[in-house]
């Protein structure tokens, strides 16, 4: 006679213990995607970047940030469990990474990890050779031909020019025209082929290996290259996914939705090779206007 009260605590017990792993979930039923944000140092405002792409991510519901601030003074002994994190994103721009800290991140990508990389973190460690195959392309920090051609869109084609020259500049800050190139691909597959990014300036002449590496989407270097950039591209290392935004200049500018919009579903892919964000309309990212919101105006996922 007392197998039926047993019964009923044990039915209980579950069920309370199932609510619990709901609770934890996100809106998608599953764990949140781990994102850990390297910060700290930048030729950029990374103290006011960083809040707008955590409150962006954060918003959707889907994201579960940790941020590392790296200064000048931890950089000589900073290193971190990568592995306990689905994607890095990377705001910094700094001092280099201590040996060991660079062979933990490697290994991290080589065998599945992945990386999102942000405006100027592709300016950062030139001499870091496996880091440069990462990002694709990279400018400034002295680079040059001997870093990899400069690549860009033209006749309906990729071209990669050998020529010489510096890498890495870009011309005035303004509302940039993004132009998708591969409208198939999970990240831009659902937004408009045409839309503005808010007033930043486009980065141009940018150089590095650029090999298993895609371009999304491109924008008219007016005042700078004249040439199609890229602005959005994806890269292989390993087992390992990057996605590689040049946007976010600063604050102001990823407060624009192209910025936001992009970062969300480039961050997703790269975590798990897929997206499942709705598609993004016309209305919400149009090409006659640059369109900013604030993070906290962004609907959760469904």
């Amino acid at each position: 006679m007392f197998k039926t009260p047993l019964s009923l605590f044990a039915v209980t017990g579950l069920l309370l213990f199932l609510t619990a792993g709901l609770a934890t979930a996100d809106n998608h039923g599953g764990k949140k995607i781990k994102v850990l944000l390297i910060d700290g140092q930048n030729n950029h405002d990374w103290r006011r970047c960083s809040p707008v792409m955590t409150s962006t991510l954060e918003a959707t519901g889907r994201f579960s940030i940790h941020r590392e601030t790296v200064t000048e003074a931890d950089v000589i002994d900073w290193i971190v469990d990568f592995s306990a994190y689905d994607v890095i994103l990377s705001n910094y721009n700094g001092k280099p990474w201590q040996e060991k800290t660079q062979k933990a991140f490697v290994k991290y990508i080589e065998e599945g990890g992945n990386l999102v990389v942000v405006h100027a973190a592709d300016n950062s460690f030139r001499e870091w050779k496996e880091y440069n195959l990462m990002i694709g392309l990279g400018g400034w920090g002295g680079r040059n031909e001997t870093d990899g051609p400069y690549v860009y869109w033209k006749d309906g084609k990729i071209v990669r020019d050998e020529s010489k020259g510096r890498g890495g500049s870009h011309g005035r800050a303004w509302e940039y025209k993004v132009v998708v190139r591969d409208t198939e691909h999970p990240i831009t597959k659902g937004l408009p082929t045409e839309f503005l990014q808010a007033k930043e300036e486009l980065y141009d002449r940018l150089r590095g290996p650029a090999e298993n590496m895609k371009i999304l989407a491109t924008a008219l270097a007016k005042g700078g290259s004249e040439r199609h950039e890229p602005v959005l591209m994806t890269i292989t290392y390993g087992k390992g996914r990057i996605f590689h935004t040049v946007m976010g200049h600063d604050h102001k500018s990823m407060h624009g939705v192209a910025f936001q919009e992009t970062l969300i579903r480039g961050t997703e892919w790269a975590a798990t090779g897929k997206v499942t964000f709705p598609p993004v309309s016309p209305e919400t990212l149009p090409v006659d206007k640059a369109v900013s919101r604030d993070p906290k105006d962004i609907k959760p996922a469904h």
